[in-house]
């Protein structure tokens, strides 16, 4: 018998528009059709309360079948019409979103491989057997995200991914599966049950842990999947380059991300720090977030996506998708010949160097040159250990950067673990919100044997190279914690030590602080987030996290000033850095220089070169002005 296996494209799945048109077109089939789901029997492709009984979501497999004359051609049509989204508009208007990664594109849009649906719970014979494909499920998906992580071409992608694999592995979770399993219930509803519980415990504890309950939500539906055998929710691959859109995206699918796949990216959620719109940054994808109604377009609907202007154009002709792409092709011909040292139109210099994670990013033939590290973060050094690294391996990591950088400033920024990126080799007790806890700077005061480690090997890399190695604390909230980094830093031989402003207390004690150490260097990540009492991966509150926000601006202008009134470099490494168009009003506030992923250099060096400091300075006032 003919049949065909579709996945509903309706975004809110087979309910009553998109099941009447379906039912409609087939009663009149000339021969009978049935449609069934992998958890529910066949029933009635012409009766409508029948298919609406079959609760079939977005994503949902469902197979239909017929039998008699015409029947394949008729399955093939019913089979096209499940796939459409039936609840898209025609005709609408352009859909906005918020722009957080430049560049336009255009092609056919995919969307994410949903989470799956638990079947009705069935009878287990073997509870002992089912408690090993319980757990054979959580391995397939540790070992699938230790993959990623491996493979990742983001280090910070890297760092979550092996959290989240430290989740599924911890023996609380996968004894709780295998102990629900061997009370009769199946694999699929085990995993559930066990996931569950932790969940309740992460919301009620509200804060840092609350937050992360999408992490383990993301876990939970991959390791159904597994149980059930089937694809694991993630990016789709229609076999061409094409638009993702999701409603956001876990760590696990950022980290596969592949430029010459997905020619750009728009997601309903997320905002201009999340983990994805650096990532996108970091690869030159272009990226619009929180762009409402994104998961109605269908698939293969043709869009264009201008990552600037945050705008999305659904259902465009071939004609609008090649002049998207001409136009995109003349941005990065232009981008590609852009050269020399940052400056401003008149000659002033405002250094632009490059974020790493590792020796590995520097040897990206594909990046764009820098004029140094501005960002060199060690934590991946020490994540997912049993015991610290030893001194002899830190000095040989050290030195490989060193001499792959040589010639040119590295700023190196000390351990900064805690929150989420905890170190198993430490046992960490828990906290209510890690976030505002014991992270960064105060980590290594807890341990200082950790701390001097790191700077004895900083101090012999650098010798051993003879190239100039600059070091930084992170989370420094007060003058007295700068002087105290600054005496290990100087007892360790290093020459120039600095603190990292991340926390508003820092900025608005910058003059002090200037005074014990050599630099700063502005987290606006963190500094925005902790000024708007707003979590960054919360796409709510995007428009807080906004690197424009005049309050923002203000304590970035505060730390400006006092660096030129010490006569001491200012710069900043957070993602504002890598923005074209925050670059001018950066630099009119008194910015010596921007750490940012390589790829971003380009753009914000031409940024830079179009204006006079003057004019930075003016654009400057204008955006820390009331409403600006």
């Amino acid at each position: 018998m003919p049949t065909r296996t579709v996945t509903v494209g309706s975004t809110g799945g087979l309910h009553a528009r998109p099941a009447a048109l379906f039912v409609a077109a087939a009663a009149a089939k000339p021969m009978r059709v049935t449609i069934r789901t992998a958890s529910r029997p066949a029933v009635p492709a012409g009766s409508m309360l029948s298919v609406l009984a079959l609760r079939a979501t977005f994503g949902t497999e469902v197979i239909l079948e017929a039998e008699g004359p015409g029947a394949d051609e008729a399955l093939d049509e019913l089979a096209r019409l499940v796939a459409q989204n039936l609840d898209a508009e025609p005709d609408r208007e352009p859909l906005r979103g918020m722009g957080v990664s430049p560049g336009s594109a255009g092609g056919p849009a995919y969307r994410m491989v949903p989470p799956p649906s638990l079947p009705i719970p069935v009878a287990v014979d073997d509870p002992e057997a089912e408690a090993a494909r319980a757990l054979r499920a959580m391995r397939e998906v540790s070992q699938e995200l230790s993959r990623r992580a491996e493979a990742a071409l983001d280090q910070t992608a890297a760092q979550v991914l092996r959290a989240q694999v430290m989740m599924i592995d911890d023996e609380v979770l996968t004894g709780a599966a295998a102990d629900q399993a061997r009370t009769g219930t199946d694999a699929a509803h085990a995993i559930d049950r066990a996931f569950a519980s932790h969940r309740e415990a992460f919301l009620a504890a509200g804060g840092y842990l609350a937050e992360r309950v999408t992490d383990l939500d993301d876990l939970r539906d991959r390791a159904i999947a597994s149980a059930l055998g089937v694809a694991m929710p993630g990016i789709p691959d229609p076999g061409v380059p094409f638009i993702l859109v999701a409603r956001d995206l876990a760590p696990a699918d950022t980290a596969g991300l592949d430029p010459q796949r997905v020619l750009a990216i728009v997601t309903e959620r997320g905002g201009p720090t999340s983990h994805m719109a650096i990532l996108a940054r970091s690869l030159g994808i272009p990226a619009v977030v929180k762009c409402p109604d994104a998961m109605g377009i269908a698939d293969g609907t043709t869009v264009t996506v201008d990552g600037a202007t945050g705008e999305v154009a659904v259902g465009v002709d071939e004609a609008a998708v090649e002049s998207t792409r001409e136009a995109e092709a003349r941005r990065r011909e232009a981008l590609a010949s852009s050269s020399g040292i940052g400056r401003t139109f008149d000659g002033y210099p405002i250094k632009l160097l490059a974020n790493i994670g590792s020796a590995r990013d520097l040897e990206d033939p594909g990046a764009p040159e820098a004029e140094g590290v501005g960002l060199f973060r060690t934590e991946m050094l020490y994540l997912d250990r049993t015991e610290a690294p030893a001194l002899d391996e830190q000095i040989a990591l050290y030195s490989k950067v060193f001499e792959l950088n040589r010639g040119k400033r590295t700023v190196v920024r000390t351990l900064d673990a805690g929150a989420d990126k905890p170190l198993p080799f430490l046992r960490q007790e828990s906290e209510p919100n890690p976030a505002l806890g014991i992270r960064g700077w105060r980590l290594a005061r807890r341990h200082p044997a950790i701390l001097r480690t790191q700077l004895t090997a900083i101090a012999a890399a650098a010798k051993a190279t003879g190239e100039e190695v600059w070091v930084m604390a992170p989370m420094v909230a007060t003058a007295a914690e700068a002087k105290e980094f600054t005496a290990w830093c100087r007892s360790a031989g290093l020459t120039h030590a600095g603190v990292m402003v991340e926390i508003p207390a820092a900025a608005l004690q910058v003059t002090a602080i200037l005074a014990e150490c050599d630099f700063i260097s502005i987290g606006t990540n963190d500094l925005s987030q902790y000024t708007f009492a707003a979590d960054r991966e919360n796409g709510d509150l995007a428009e807080l996290n906004d690197p424009t926000q005049p309050a923002l601006l203000h304590l970035i202008a505060m730390c400006g000033e006092a660096g030129a009134k010490a006569g001491k470099p200012v710069g900043v490494c957070g993602e504002a850095a890598a923005d074209p168009s925050l670059v001018p009003i950066l630099a009119g506030l008194g910015i010596t220089s921007l750490s940012m992923p390589a790829r971003a250099i380009p753009a914000c060096r031409e940024a830079l070169a179009a204006l006079t400091l003057a004019q930075c300075q003016s654009l400057a006032r204008a955006a820390l002005a009331p409403g600006g």
